[in-house]
């Protein structure tokens, strides 16, 4: 069964009825990301994604308040004409999944947490959410956070609502701290670079007064998949710098300095952003069936944690604290994945794989005794006949 509903209030009434009824609502938005996390098995869909519009856009306070559903690239449009942006650069994972490219919305973002390659210098979804309204397990509207960037004394509500995967509650309004777009953005590019000289001149450049807001590592292959770079060479190291245009040229000709002895190659906006954005959306994946993995690890340990995984196909994002991984969805692979990420911390996350796969394995790095008891006292709170999304995230909660 499918419900559509238009407005906050009938998403209440709806939660209500299942909650009364016990029966489950699986929530979809754009629908882009349905096959990430564990497979849900929901008497009915609630589709918000009329639940959509820009409420108030104040560009001198930089701050943006949307219902939900709101397109991101209605949003990006609106926030391009005042020269502004999202500032943790949103990942369109749509096309991993099968779905059209920019039908993204930014509930199903937030939901996710689903950040590109500008996590490095601006952070996570999460530190961009400063307020939100949404509706809990038991039909209730709520409202948490506000339009003033402040410090935060308490349960910061928008910031557990990012990465929870609609399972505490459906997001109706979102209100978004948003960034000055850069005057002009450069890419450096240090060419045939193996991956232990690649990652370790990532960490180099993250030290340096450079402020980089991307840093990322493609060996070969993955470049043979760019639509924007030649393959040529071993591997590269990417960074992307911006900013004011003579701030840009300062900091290129720092990083010329430091790495003098390298070959070096300049990408302007264009190509560097366009690089990025297949970076940060997985892009290299989508138009192959594989299985896909991601390893979050320090970046210090991220080239061991390379030689531990053996994966023949993948990359780094984030400095190296990011690796996309091509590697079945097996109990082999995942117990050699949760080992990695034991040894050296982090988290492993089943990114893509078959419906019967999500549902057999830990999607998502299994917690600890004392997280998990955490996790369904937060889950009961806001849901406590579980009916949002049920298992979505892990079996049973």
């Amino acid at each position: 069964m499918l419900l559509t509903p238009t407005n906050e209030t009938e998403i209440a009434d709806a939660v209500r009825e299942a909650a009364q009824k016990g029966t489950s609502l699986e929530i979809v938005s754009g629908g882009t990301k349905r096959d990430f996390g564990r497979p849900v098995e929901a008497d009915t869909i609630l589709d918000v994604r009329t639940i959509s519009g820009i409420l108030k856009y104040e560009p001198e306070e930089l701050v943006l308040t949307v219902r939900a559903g709101t397109p991101v690239a209605e949003i990006e449009a609106v926030l391009g004409e005042k020269k502004q942006m999202l500032g943790f650069s949103p990942a369109d994972w749509g096309p991993l999944f099968g779905s059209p490219e920019s039908r993204a919305t930014l509930a199903g973002i937030v939901a996710t947490n689903a950040c590109g390659s500008r996590k490095v210098k601006a952070g996570a979804v999460r530190d961009h959410v400063i307020g939100c309204r949404f509706v809990n397990g038991s039909g209730e509207a709520i409202k948490a956070g506000g339009r003033v960037i402040k410090n935060v004394t308490g349960f910061d509500l928008p910031k557990l609502m990012c990465g929870a995967f609609g399972t505490l509650g459906v997001l109706t309004e979102l209100t978004m701290r948003v960034s000055p777009a850069p005057e002009r953005v450069a890419g450096l590019v240090i060419l045939d670079c193996s991956a232990e000289t690649g990652l370790g001149v990532l960490r180099r450049v993250a030290r340096l007064a450079v402020d980089a807001s991307g840093l990322a590592y493609l060996p070969h292959h993955a470049m043979a998949r760019s639509e924007v770079l030649d393959a040529d060479g071993s591997g590269i190291a990417l960074i992307r710098v911006d900013g004011t245009a003579p701030a840009v040229s300062e900091k290129l000709a720092l990083l010329r300095r430091e790495f003098a002895d390298r070959d070096l190659a300049l990408l302007e906006a264009d190509r560097t952003d366009a690089l990025f954005r297949e970076i940060g959306n997985g892009s290299f994946f989508a138009k192959t069936d594989s299985d896909v993995w991601r390893l979050c690890v320090p970046t210090s340990q991220a080239y061991a944690a390379l030689q531990d995984a053996g994966a023949a196909f993948w990359y780094a994002d984030w400095a190296g604290g990011l690796l996309w991984l091509e590697a079945p969805a097996n109990d082999e692979i995942a117990a050699q994945f949760r080992k990695i990420t034991k040894r050296f911390g982090g988290h492993a996350t089943l990114m893509r794989a078959t419906r019967e796969a999500r549902a057999r394995l830990a999607v998502f790095e299994p917690e600890t005794p004392e997280r998990a008891g955490l996790t369904r006292a937060v889950k009961a709170a806001f849901d406590s006949k579980h009916i949002l999304n049920p298992g979505r995230m892990f079996e049973d909660i």
